[in-house]
C-alpha cells in the first residue's frame, strides 16, 4: 500500500480515563511494560504518522499524566476533560482545543501499547484514499463475545457497530469486532459531534453513535480490517498488563534474533524496546535488559544479569551481575555476583569480578578488582591489581571523599583505603594494610607490625577444651598432629598464630 499523505492530520489520543480496575494510586496509562508506559507506547507510534497535531485528552489524575506526556512528546497539546462524559465529548474537547477544521481527526487510546506507526499510517492511507466520513479499524477474532460488531451490508459497506449486548442472534455469529480507533474527516466530524446524544444506561457521549449519523446523511463508512488485532487491545487490569507484556517482550526478543542477535532462552529473557544491541551478542537465560542498554557486537550478558540503563562494549562478558548506569568497556569481565551502581566505569580489558560492589568508580584500561572488594568514590588507574577482600573506606559519616589509585599498582588482600588517599603510580601495599595517607609512585606500604608467636596459648587459655586438647596431643607427636622428630633438616609445621 502507498505511503499517506499526513500532512494534514490531527490525532487525538484519549488518555482521560480512571482505569478502576487497576486499583492503583498509579493513573492507568502510565503503568509501563517493556520500559515504557502504555500511553508512551501509543505516543510513540503516533509520532510516525508524521501529525500535523497531536492532542492528549486528560482528565482523571492530570497532575499526573500532563506532565509525563509533555515530556514524552513536547508539542503535544493537552486537552483536559473535566468530567468524563464518553469518548464523543472527549473527542469534541479536543479539537476545540486544537482548532481542527479540515484534514483527518485520527482517534486512538492511551492504553493501547501493541499499536505500531506502520499500522496507523496504512489505516489513514485507506480512509483518505476512500474518502470516507468515518472509518473504524476492525478485526477478525476467533472469539468475539463481549466486542461490539461491525455489521457489514452486501457490498462490504458498514452499517454499523452493534454492541455485544443490542445485538441479535444473527449478528452474534459476525467475527469483525470494532477496535474503537477512528478516522474521521474534520468537516463531518465537526458537524456532528454537537449532534450526538447521550440517551443511554450511562448518559454518555459514544464516538461510535458518528457511524449511525453518517449513514443518515448518506456518507461512505467502512472499516480497515487490522490482520494483528492484537494490537488493538488494551490493558484495564493488572493481568491483562501482564499478558500484554509478555506478548509486547515476544515480540521484541523475535525481533533481534532476526537481526543476528543469539537469546538462549526467549522466555526467560526480557528487553525493553530502547534497548540496542549489536550483532553476535549472546543473551544467556534469566537475563533482563532495561531502559536504554546498549551491548556491543559479540558480547555475552548472562545468565541471570540485570542491567538497566547500562553500555557493555564489544565482546565483553557481563555474568550473574545487577547493574544501574554503568558503562563496561570492551572485552572487559564483570561477575559473577557483581553489583555495578550507578557511576560506575569499567576499562577496556578491565575485570570486576565475584562478589565485588563498585560505585561511582572509574577502573581503567586492564585493571582488576577480582574479589570479594568494595570499590566506591574511586579511580584505578590503567593495569592496576586491587587485592581481594579490600575496601574503599569512602564516607566518614558526613561526607564521601575520593580514593585515588595509580597505574599499575599492587595492593595487598585485605586492604582499607581511608578516603582521600593517593596512591601513585607503581605503588605496592602489604596484605592488611589500612592506607590512611599518601603512597609515592614505586613505595610499598605496611601497617601491621612482626607476626608474634605466643606458644602454648590453647592449652593455657584454652584448658578442658577440644582445641587445647587437640594441641596437646600434636605436642606429644600422637595421631592427629604432626610428628616431632629431632632431624633439623626436616621444615617443620607451619604453626598460625
Amino acid at each position: 500500500m502507498a505511503e499517506p499523505v499526513l500532512k494534514d492530520l490531527t490525532v487525538v489520543v484519549l488518555a482521560a480515563g480512571g482505569g478502576t480496575r487497576m486499583r492503583s494510586k498509579t493513573p492507568k496509562v502510565l503503568h509501563e511494560i517493556g520500559g515504557r508506559s502504555l500511553v508512551g507506547h501509543v505516543l510513540a507510534a503516533v509520532a510516525e504518522t508524521s501529525p500535523r497535531s497531536v492532542v492528549a485528552v486528560v482528565g482523571h489524575q492530570r497532575e499526573l499524566v500532563a506532565p509525563h506526556v509533555s515530556a514524552l512528546l513536547p508539542d503535544c497539546l493537552l486537552a483536559v476533560q473535566e468530567e468524563q462524559k464518553g469518548t464523543g465529548h472527549a473527542v469534541r474537547v479536543a479539537v476545540e482545543a486544537a482548532g481542527t477544521t479540515s484534514g483527518t481527526v485520527l482517534v486512538a487510546y492511551g492504553d493501547t501499547p501493541l499499536l505500531t506507526g506502520q499500522s496507523l499510517r496504512d489505516f489513514v492511507a485507506e480512509h483518505e484514499a476512500a474518502q470516507r466520513a468515518v472509518s473504524l479499524l476492525s478485526g477478525d477474532v476467533a472469539e468475539p463475545a463481549g466486542y461490539g460488531r461491525v455489521v457489514r451490508d452486501a457490498d462490504g459497506e458498514v452499517l454499523a457497530i452493534v454492541e455485544h449486548k443490542d445485538a441479535t442472534a444473527e449478528q452474534l455469529e459476525i467475527t469483525e469486532i470494532n477496535s474503537g480507533i477512528m478516522a474521521f474527516e474534520a468537516g463531518f466530524l465537526l458537524d456532528a459531534l454537537p449532534r450526538l446524544g447521550n440517551d443511554n444506561a450511562k448518559g454518555e457521549y459514544y464516538l461510535t453513535d458518528l457511524v449511525g449519523l453518517a449513514r443518515e446523511a448518506g456518507l461512505m463508512v467502512g472499516a480497515h480490517v487490522l490482520e494483528d488485532v492484537v494490537q488493538t487491545e488494551g490493558a484495564n487490569d493488572r493481568a491483562q498488563l501482564a499478558a500484554l507484556g509478555r506478548l509486547l517482550n515476544e515480540r521484541v526478543v523475535d525481533r533481534w534474533m532476526r537481526e543476528g542477535v543469539t537469546v538462549v532462552d526467549p522466555a526467560t529473557t526480557w528487553i525493553d524496546v530502547h534497548v540496542d544491541l549489536g550483532r553476535d551478542v549472546t543473551i544467556l537465560p534469566g537475563t533482563q535488559l532495561l531502559g536504554a542498554t546498549t551491548i556491543g557486537e559479540d558480547a555475552v550478558v548472562g545468565p541471570d544479569t540485570t542491567l538497566k540503563d547500562c553500555e557493555v562494549g564489544a565482546g565483553a562478558r557481563v555474568v550473574r551481575t545487577h547493574a544501574e548506569l554503568a558503562v563496561v568497556g570492551d572485552d572487559a569481565q564483570v561477575g559473577p555476583f557483581s553489583y555495578l551502581r550507578p557511576g560506575t566505569r569499567l576499562g577496556a580489558g578491565g575485570k570486576i569480578g565475584g562478589f565485588v560492589e563498585t560505585k561511582n568508580a572509574v577502573i581503567g584500561d586492564g585493571a582488576k578488582v577480582p574479589h570479594l572488594s568494595y570499590v566506591g568514590d574511586a579511580e584505578i588507574g590503567e593495569g592496576t591489581n586491587i587485592g581481594a577482600g579490600t575496601i574503599v573506606a569512602n564516607y566518614d559519616g558526613v561526607a564521601k571523599h575520593r580514593t585515588v589509585v595509580g597505574r599499575h599498582a599492587r595492593t595487598g588482600s585485605n586492604n582499607t583505603f581511608v578516603a582521600p588517599v593517593v596512591i601513585g603510580d607503581g605503588a605496592s601495599t602489604g596484605g592488611g594494610t589500612v592506607v590512611r595517607g599518601e603512597v609515592p609512585p614505586g613505595a610499598l606500604a605496611v601497617s601491621a607490625g612482626p607476626m608474634r608467636v605466643i606458644e602454648g596459648w590453647a592449652q593455657e587459655r584454652r584448658a578442658g577444651t577440644a582445641q587445647a586438647d587437640a594441641a596437646e596431643a600434636a605436642g606429644r607427636g600422637t595421631a592427629g598432629g604432626p610428628e616431632v622428630t629431632d632431624d633439623s633438616s626436616q621444615a617443620s609445621a607451619p604453626e598460625l598464630g
